[in-house]
């Protein structure tokens, strides 16, 4: 993979053009970085033109100045598929990266070419109490973090993952996390019920694990509700990040949903 950054943007990302027809654009789940994806990078390469990046505040995008956040990461991914020419792309967001992807997808819908978005909710129609039960959550967590990176580090990988394999590799990424940075996951909120829910041009994925939280089965079976006309996948063996806990699973799934958009 190259590893690149666009003049005025704080985002690295890194690109494998091997002259296929399509793209496809990964973005990853919180406290983690581009690697989570490591499996999927592999495994794309010979059929897509992969794109992967580090969010702000995560890996190696962290060289940011004022005025820099989370709510800008929709005009950096425009700017760069600008720059590379690209005109439609398929989106892949795991959690965090599930929000930024249909963010995305909300003010650039010209550029999606497909939405798969896993162990997320639907930013556009977030059911109050859920968004109050998700918050907690996430303040619990970020408190643990306050006190100690590895005690924070230790609990996530439990909630982030299943198999055994999994939750290490998300530790190890997790520990890397820089306590500064937890400033840019604030921003999230101001993508949150902003955006009326509009007709998609583009087929859309929905998924997550069999062993995911409660919350995001409860998650997952409202949004098929308010767009039946989505593809569901309850991917077995997996937890929370299903891309790490079953990559031949989830990779087979996106391969099928890229080509006839659906599953």
């Amino acid at each position: 993979m190259k590893k690149l950054r666009l003049e005025n943007s704080p985002i690295v990302y890194f690109v494998s053009e091997t002259n296929h027809k399509d793209w496809v654009l990964f973005l990853h789940a919180a406290f983690v970085n581009h690697n989570m994806f490591k499996e999927q990078l592999s495994f794309f390469k010979s059929r897509y033109n992969v794109m992967t990046l580090d969010i702000i505040g995560h890996g190696e995008s962290t060289s940011t100045k004022k005025g820099d956040g989370i709510h800008k990461m929709s005009q950096w991914i425009y700017e760069i598929l600008q720059y590379h020419k690209i005109g439609k792309i398929h989106i892949v967001g795991v959690s965090v990266g599930s929000v930024l992807a249909q963010d995305f997808a909300n003010k650039y819908p010209e550029c999606v070419k497909s939405l798969s978005v896993f162990g997320g909710y639907d930013i556009n129609n977030f059911d109050k109490q859920l968004q109050k039960e998700n918050g907690s959550v996430q303040m619990l967590m970020m408190m643990k973090a306050l006190v100690s990176v590895k005690w924070f580090a230790e609990a996530n990988k439990k909630i982030s993952a299943y198999t055994e394999k999994a939750q290490n590799d998300f530790y190890e990424m997790n520990l890397s996390f820089p306590k500064k940075s937890f400033m840019f996951m604030a921003g999230l909120n101001s993508m949150v019920n902003v955006c009326k829910l509009k007709e998609r041009d583009y087929p859309l994925l929905i998924g997550c694990g069999e062993h995911d939280v409660p919350m995001e089965h409860t998650a997952v079976k409202m949004w098929k509700n308010t767009e039946p006309d989505a593809s569901v996948v309850i991917l077995k063996g997996a937890g929370h990040c299903a891309n790490m806990d079953v990559p031949d699973l989830f990779n087979e799934t996106l391969c099928k949903f890229f080509e006839y958009g659906k599953v």
